[in-house]
């Protein structure tokens, strides 16, 4: 089924992201997490793509096996910073063969010492080039704090209006912490005429050390609130994770009250995190 399908139900819909292993021996754990939280029958469930395709048959091999073995729809990323548009065009095509219909469509991180292609430098013209090759439902990534790399937000949602008249379907938020940022960026996005759905991307923190690799990366602000259970619970790894999926259940208890359906967990391939949050929004959903 395609996602945008999905989206347009009308109802609150619970998604979780899975990352393929960057070795093979590490293969088989990360077939049975995914296989795990596929059992909890989510609205779909993504699987990331290492930077310069380095994993992308295995995202293509779990991406297929949750689809066939589970009955879940499958979100394959793709990333194009380092891929040229022959790389691009086999992994679409396994895809196909592989009867997954939907892609998330991303430049992604410019690798520090990797190679890189020059076939693509942003993902509106990787989106343009998959609307091109075949039926899928196109999704891309949106920053409601502003890409890292962006001079401003303004302009980072220019660029979001390119990817969507490029052809994406729904865009996809990096994790954040405080939701009136995200209510802040729906709104503005709005009057810039975005109006493909949304799909809020949500990461429960359960140790420290995550989060600051977090912050590192993309700038994401942290609310006081949020810095009292790091600073009261992070030298207590239980207590944070029980601590950091309440404020993410919170999070996303707020969203749906205030009218965002679409809710996409970042689950770092913990099983037991996604079941948690499903079965504290068990009523809600």
């Amino acid at each position: 089924m395609k996602i945008k399908e999905i989206l347009g139900q009308g109802k609150p819909t619970l998604s979780f992201e899975i990352f393929p292993p960057k070795t093979e021996d590490k293969y088989e754990s990360v077939e049975q997490a995914a296989s795990e939280i596929a059992k909890l029958n989510p609205a779909f469930m993504s699987v990331t793509y290492g930077a310069g395709g380095g994993t992308s048959q295995y995202t293509v091999d779990i991406a297929s096996g949750v689809y066939r073995n589970y009955n879940v729809t499958a979100l394959a990323h793709l990333t194009c910073v380092s891929s040229t548009k022959e790389k691009v065009r086999q992994v679409l095509k396994e895809l196909k063969e592989a009867g997954i219909e939907n892609v998330l469509a991303l430049r992604g991180d410019i690798p520090p010492n990797g190679p890189v292609a020059t076939d693509y430098r942003y993902a509106s013209e990787l989106i343009r080039d998959i609307k091109e090759t075949g039926d899928f439902c196109i999704g891309a990534a949106c920053y409601p704090e502003g890409h890292v790399e962006s001079v401003s937000k303004t302009i980072d949602m220019d660029y979001l209006k390119q990817k969507v008249e490029a052809g994406c379907d729904f865009v996809t938020t990096q994790m954040f912490f405080d939701n009136n940022i995200l209510y802040n960026y729906l709104y503005r996005i709005r009057e810039k005429g975005v109006t493909v759905p949304v799909v809020a991307g949500i990461m429960p923190v359960t140790n420290v050390k995550q989060i600051a690799r977090i912050c590192q990366l993309s700038g994401t602000y942290l609310p006081s609130r949020f810095k009292a259970i790091l600073d009261r619970f992070g030298d207590n790894p239980a207590a944070m994770k029980q601590a950091g999926i309440a404020y993410a259940t919170e999070q996303i208890i707020d969203l749906i009250a205030n009218g965002v359906d679409a809710i996409h967990v970042y689950s770092l391939n913990k099983p037991d995190i996604a079941l948690k949050i499903k079965e504290n929004l068990s009523e809600i959903l």
